[in-house]
């Protein structure tokens, strides 16, 4: 008699409340359809007179994206959670998103992304939770953890779902 091996869940498929991982995939989930709706035309439309564009706030994201990309990684190789910051109005203006094809932005944002919750996902909680005061997140984080206090990973990824959810949001205005 042939053995049958166990099934095993692909990222997808994990629990319903999941972790920050499983929040990255339900806010990609739920924004593409109304990025990708959006014209061409209004993609390069400033929300006001100084502000960015829809398709220079996404090319942010895709900065963020890239930069906490590195982080997560490397948070499982050290003691600390200390990182280097970048310059995000030269990224943004240097790469010049304003002139990129919309539909091409929002499918870079959408994979990387998933490609992002699927790195949360691979971290092991222990990686993920383990605190240190030894960190720049009142530097780093839109939610900032002050110097000194305990922080985790978890605190990053989490920070990041939330930063994608308000200049998402900012681009649905």
């Amino acid at each position: 008699m042939k053995r049958k091996e166990p099934r095993r869940a692909s990222p997808d498929h994990r629990s319903a409340s999941g972790g920050p991982g499983a929040s990255l995939r339900r806010a990609v989930r739920r924004h593409t359809p109304p990025l990708r709706a959006m014209s061409e035309a209004k993609s390069r439309r400033p929300r006001a007179a100084g502000k960015w564009t829809p398709r220079e706030i996404l090319g942010h994201l895709i900065d963020s994206a890239s930069n906490n990309h590195q982080r997560f990684v490397r948070a499982r190789f050290q003691k600390d959670l200390v990182f280097p910051g970048y310059a995000q109005e030269e990224w943004v203006r240097g790469q010049k998103y304003a002139e990129a094809r919309w539909a091409e932005l929002v499918e870079l944002w959408r994979l990387y992304n998933l490609h992002l919750a699927r790195v949360m996902e691979a971290t092991p909680e222990s990686v993920r939770r383990k605190r240190t005061r030894r960190h720049n997140f009142h530097v780093l984080l839109m939610r900032k953890v002050p110097e000194g206090s305990p922080a985790a990973l978890e605190d990053l990824m989490r920070d990041y779902v939330a930063h994608v959810e308000h200049h998402v949001a900012q681009i649905r205005v």
